[in-house]
């Protein structure tokens, strides 16, 4: 085939080789097509990676600066475990008593030995637990989780399980236990299992109050005193335990024996 100078088609070209010319633009044209047609489908699948990666990137970065912005410094920590007692105990009336408040030993020496359990150091985050105990009365597994600004009115006797999780602003009263069902139960859940109680944010639970097993209390939940859990229990939800019944007042003043002492072997009516 003769061709110009500038490497173009001929000027005049038979109608064979202009047929074989056009069929050849035609095919170029649909592969062309074909080509882009691809490019259109595979756009909106990388454009969908490529948001997912970027959202899970953003979720990378917030959970680093939630991580970062949960170490605090430790006058900071301090201070506001100070100021939730003089918050929530009308009795407190200054930073200096508050100092001697058994609940405030106990949360200092637990979040030391919490530190250390998480670090391995079982033996010793143990031997502070039990240092705490007798000094404050109070009894916290270095195992257990806290959140912020948690109170304990009073304190004494109150047992605090290994795995327990207890939210932010959280306030228990003397007495109270989060714990176990019981060791026959617990060595029948897969290991690593959850044994004792979630407790959402803002929860009160009342004196002597026992919230047992693995079960969630969820935020807002009010657990008056004396009451036992032994199930979920959805936000804002208030128990109560049955009130004592007032009986009629003794007769002591008449003849015969007291009511108040009872023949062996008899009950009271």
């Amino acid at each position: 085939m003769t061709t110009c100078e500038n490497g173009g088609l001929p000027e005049q070209a038979g109608p064979a080789q202009t047929g074989r010319v056009q069929a050849d633009a035609v095919q170029a044209d649909a592969v062309q097509a074909d080509a882009s047609a691809a490019g259109a489908q595979a756009a909106p699948v990388g454009g969908a990676t490529g948001g997912a990666r970027a959202r899970a990137g953003a979720g990378a970065r917030a959970g680093a600066g939630a991580g970062a912005g949960a170490r605090r410094p430790l006058r900071e920590v301090l201070r506001e475990d100070v100021q939730t007692v003089l918050d929530k105990d009308p009795a407190a009336r200054s930073r200096a008593e508050v100092l001697l408040y058994p609940h405030l030993h106990a949360l200092w020496t637990y979040r030391l030995a919490h530190t250390l359990w998480k670090r391995g150091h079982r033996v010793t985050a143990r031997a502070l637990s039990l240092l705490a105990r007798a000094v404050s009365g109070i009894e916290i597994h270095p195992g257990a989780a806290i959140g912020r600004r948690f109170f304990i009115d009073h304190g004494t006797a109150v047992v605090i399980g290994e795995t327990v999780r207890i939210g932010d602003d959280v306030m228990l009263y003397h007495q109270v236990t989060l714990g176990s069902v019981g060791w026959w139960k617990d060595l029948r859940r897969p290991s690593g299992s959850r044994r004792h109680p979630v407790v959402g944010d803002r929860v009160v639970i009342g004196t002597g109050a026992s919230v047992l097993g693995p079960v969630t209390i969820g935020a807002d939940s009010r657990i008056g005193a004396h009451s036992v859990v032994l199930d979920d229990l959805p936000p804002r939800t208030r128990v109560v335990a049955a009130a004592s019944a007032a009986l009629p007042p003794l007769d002591t003043a008449g003849p015969g024996p007291s009511p108040l002492i009872l023949p062996e072997g008899t009950h009271a009516s």
